[in-house]
């Protein structure tokens, strides 16, 4: 090896002669195709919902056609400027994890606003229920007042 080839290219010149290992593939595989399989029960029961299930659908696809491709992650690799195609599945692995987080930060944003907007609407119904409530009683209170037996008549009308 001389001085001017160096290690990152060593390892990418290595890592296009190689193939991941069959036992690697074979599991890969697997993780990738059950993922999908369980992504698609649980949208079929409605544990999933469909918006969320694409994303899913969607990450088990990807890991299948790098399982089964593995000169796409050495492209990814030698694109973004890792070394080790590892590197590469990490770096994407912990930006799918930030993406993630900021649709659910973003959902729950939404969620606390509507939250916010039901629970004064629900105030504000309920203030009107004892209101109408209040009437009636007072209504109801002033017709049993006309309707008090006369204490002439022994009790009756």
């Amino acid at each position: 090896m001389t001085a001017e080839f160096g290690f990152s290219e060593f390892c990418l010149q290595q890592q296009e002669n190689l193939q991941l290992p069959g036992r690697q593939k074979v599991v890969a595989i697997v993780i990738a195709v059950s993922m999908l399989l369980v992504v698609l029960e649980l949208t079929r029961r409605r544990k999933l919902r469909e918006e969320y299930s694409v994303l899913w659908v969607l990450t088990a696809l990807g890991l299948l056609a790098l399982a089964l491709n593995y000169s796409i992650l050495v492209g990814l690799t030698e694109l973004i400027g890792t070394v080790l195609p590892q590197n590469t599945l990490v770096f994407f692995g912990l930006l799918f994890l930030m993406l993630l987080a900021l649709q659910f930060s973003v959902r729950l944003s939404r969620m606390t606003y509507r939250i916010r907007k039901l629970s004064q609407k629900m105030a504000m119904l309920e203030a009107e229920l004892l209101d109408v409530q209040k009437e009636q009683q007072g209504k109801s209170q002033s017709s049993n007042e006309d309707r008090l037996p006369n204490e002439d008549n022994g009790g009756r009308q």
